[in-house]
């Protein structure tokens, strides 16, 4: 481009059709780069198996290359999106909620690391996450993380001491909630104060120069991309607001929170009476909740939470081993067998726990 005396330069990028393309070619090359890790685990995956099986597959099939690949792909997308995101106002719509989608999957891929399951090596689960998810993201360190969840919920799961429920709890959701604060309590993460808990979080987070230095590179690369919409469409409103509450609505998914089924016995009879399970026969509505808010096994919950040493790759395999009934919601948000109405009757109905027990399957 020429540029004569007077007028201002052109920043990066110089056209928008050539930000189109280049969107293009980054959002294919992603895609690209993501498929080496679920190619590499599908090859030798059992329709169904038990838990001993997979875990030895699973050990044969470790590598440290595929998951980078998998991580380097959700990046290389998000920089194609931030290209696209100077393009108008709705290119700017929809990179915020693509780059919040990728954001969640970022999550849950650290989530398996912090398992020591998405790599070979405990030190390459910890690079690669505190790398590609937890440092650019803000989020604790890998350490923490692994305390919090490892330790702290899988063993205490919708018990006081879970630390998840006290979120919950803090949130305003508790016994006697009256249903408008039941109602904003949902959508937490984008009121004021889930704003200023994200917030708050992330500069917690955030207290080493290497965490700071992380956070301000990403912004810049947003900004140089994208602009002042790269910036604030494709970096702060999805890291601010649309990654937390697709975060929460997985975490108000995932258990039956407020009125679980005390058990006794095998892990997997403990955790069908406290884990859900959406869209077990709606293959639509599967895919699309397990391509955006519910990705990488995050929809196969109850079989991650009886047997947490699991790749995502082979959940839906042990899921169809797994014959202990748990309990399966028809939808999220809307009827009366639903998860959000569930978890309101619990919280605000004398009894209802008493009696859905009653109804449950034995062992």
């Amino acid at each position: 481009m020429t540029v004569t005396r007077g007028q201002p330069t052109a920043r990066f990028p110089p056209a928008p059709g050539l930000s189109v393309l280049l969107c293009i070619a980054m959002l294919v090359t992603g895609i690209a780069l993501r498929q080496a890790d679920r190619a590499h685990f599908a090859r030798t995956r059992p329709r169904t198996a038990d838990s001993t099986s997979l875990r030895e597959l699973q050990r044969a099939r470790a590598n440290d290359l595929t998951p980078a690949l998998l991580l380097i792909g959700q990046w290389v997308q998000i920089t194609g999106w931030w290209l696209l995101a100077a393009q108008g106002p709705l290119a700017a719509v929809v990179t915020a909620t693509a780059v919040g989608i990728h954001f969640r999957h970022l999550q849950e891929i650290s989530h398996f690391a912090v398992h020591g399951v998405l790599a070979r090596t405990r030190r390459a689960n910890l690079l690669l996450a505190e790398i590609f998810a937890h440092h650019p993201l803000g989020l604790p360190p890998v350490t923490v993380r692994h305390r919090t969840h490892v330790r702290d919920h899988h063993p205490h799961a919708t018990l006081d001491n879970d630390p998840n429920l006290a979120e919950l709890h803090t949130a305003g959701l508790r016994p006697g909630v009256p249903r408008t604060h039941f109602l904003r309590a949902l959508v937490f993460p984008l009121t004021p104060g889930g704003v200023r808990t994200t917030t708050a979080d992330l500069l917690r987070n955030t207290n080493s120069w290497h965490r700071r230095a992380a956070l301000f590179l990403l912004a810049v690369l947003a900004y140089t991309l994208g602009g002042w919409s790269g910036l604030v469409a494709g970096l702060l409103v999805p890291r601010l607001l649309l990654y937390p509450q697709l975060s929460w609505l997985s975490l108000l998914n995932e258990h039956t929170w407020f009125d679980p089924d005390p058990r006794t016995g095998t892990p997997t009879w403990i955790e069908a009476g406290r884990c859900l399970r959406l869209y077990p026969t709606n293959r639509t509505l599967a895919h699309l909740a397990a391509t955006t808010w519910l990705p990488y096994g995050d929809l196969h919950h109850y079989a991650h939470s009886a047997h947490p040493a699991i790749r995502w790759n082979y959940l839906p395999s042990l899921e169809r081993h797994l014959t202990n009934p748990h309990f399966t919601p028809n939808a999220l948000l809307i009827g009366s067998g639903s998860v959000i109405r569930r978890h309101q009757s619990a919280l605000t109905t004398p009894g209802t726990t008493t009696a859905r027990k009653t109804q449950r399957l034995p062992l």
